[in-house]
């Protein structure tokens, strides 16, 4: 019996020392469980945040939803230099040769259109209403309007995208003042919105009547090269009315430096000196650049234009759209790093706060501690301000008494 009693014993010390031992592996094991919970939560809280996928799906759509057509022809040129009528003949030459083209306004400022535009920014920007609710002059309201517009850019360029099949050329028209369009964050944004999904060259119009002189010729020549190496897209140059004059002096100066250096020497300003010394800086520029002649009011030299646009759009195919993705790609690298730069800071912050919320000071509360302070400070002053009060008014009635005390005793001493 006493063996029993005394196996039984340890028994039941056993059981308890199992029972002690479950309970220290029950606690490990809660301890885990909840170290696990807290990672899954973490896990969850950045796969909500959907960064990385966002920015490779970007990556991945933007290369697969470019096409070969239609090709973006965007109008540019000087005021007065026929941007409009131009564009007016270009619309009537597609429809009479059966070309699909497609027709967009970005001029806010016109009266009247000779053409109908497909899309036109006057129906969706009322430039007279900018003008009066921003207190702007004709330019600034032009400015601002096409500011306005490039912020729903995208929905056009999607309207284009879904009829893409059934288009040959996108015509586009730009305001008269050039600088609003070349020079603008909005003219930058439209043009990239282009060339990143379509071919996109640009038709530089030059007043050919006016550039017979060498320094008016040389100007449009450098703001040519300026639009080429801005926008980094094939331009090309069409030597508008040549009705009124013909362009071959252009073609010749371009082709031969010395007949311009003749041409400028009869004029001794300090001008034609600089047009002197440019003319052979552009002798490269004007190697790789096309240039055709036109008539807004014959026609004359359509088909040559568009034979220059094709030509351009297989250019663009070839080199621009390379040096597109190649910036495109840069740009997204860098975008990425300071994506999982941001992500890794972020992730860093939530394991040390472990997922309780972190309240971030706004400055307000700064601000009213800094008041008490100045109210306590103040307090503070005004009450050695009644200590000093105080103490003068004690030192002046000891004073009194001291005074009394000497009349006492020089009444004792008086004889």
């Amino acid at each position: 019996m006493d063996i029993d009693s005394d196996f039984h014993n340890l028994n039941i010390k056993a059981s308890n020392e199992g029972g002690a031992s479950m309970q220290v592996e029950s606690k490990d094991s809660s301890s885990t469980q909840a170290e696990g919970k807290e990672t899954e939560e973490l896990n969850k809280s950045m796969d909500k945040l959907h960064i990385e996928g966002s920015s490779s799906g970007q990556a991945g759509t933007s290369s697969n939803n470019f096409r070969k057509k239609p090709v973006i022809i965007i109008v540019v040129g000087m005021a007065g230099s026929g941007k409009t009528t131009f564009l007016h003949r270009l619309v009537c030459h597609t429809q009479a040769s059966n070309i699909r083209g497609y027709v967009l306004n970005l001029d806010p400022a016109v009266m009247t259109l000779p053409f109908g535009a497909n899309i036109d920014i006057r129906d969706t920007v009322k430039y007279k209403e900018v003008m009066k609710q921003f207190n702007l002059g004709p330019n600034g309201g032009i400015l601002t309007s096409l500011n306005l517009f490039a912020t729903k850019f995208d929905e056009v360029v999607s309207v284009i995208e879904s009829r893409a099949d059934q288009l040959d050329y996108v015509l586009v028209d730009t305001p008269g003042q050039i600088e609003i369009f070349t020079w603008s964050a909005s003219g930058a944004i439209i043009t990239e919105a282009f060339a990143s999904t379509f071919p996109t060259v640009i038709a530089y119009v030059v007043d050919t009547p006016r550039s017979s002189s060498p320094v008016t010729f040389m100007s449009n020549m450098l703001y040519a090269c300026s639009i080429l190496y801005k926008t980094r897209l094939p331009v090309v140059l069409a030597f508008n009315k040549t009705d009124v004059a013909q362009h071959q002096f252009a073609l010749e100066w371009m082709e031969d430096f010395e007949a311009f250096q003749t041409a400028v020497s009869s004029d001794q300003s300090y001008t034609s000196t600089l047009s002197q010394s440019l003319c052979l800086v552009l002798d490269e520029f004007y190697k790789n650049l096309r240039s055709v002649g036109v008539s807004a009011v014959s026609g004359a030299g359509m088909e040559a234009f568009f034979k220059a646009i094709e030509a351009s759009a297989e250019e663009y195919m070839e080199n621009y759209r390379a040096d597109l993705e190649k910036r495109r790609a840069e740009k997204q690298r860098l975008e990425e790093e300071r994506r999982k730069e941001s992500m890794d800071k972020l992730r860093k912050d939530m394991e040390q706060s472990r997922g309780e919320t972190v309240v971030l000071s706004t400055g307000l509360k700064d601000k009213e501690g800094r008041r008490e302070n100045m109210m306590d400070e103040e307090d503070e002053k005004l009450e050695e301000e009644d200590d000093d009060d105080d103490d003068f008014e004690r030192f002046t009635e000891e004073e009194d008494v001291i005074d009394e005390d000497e009349d006492e005793e020089v009444a004792r001493f008086s004889f």
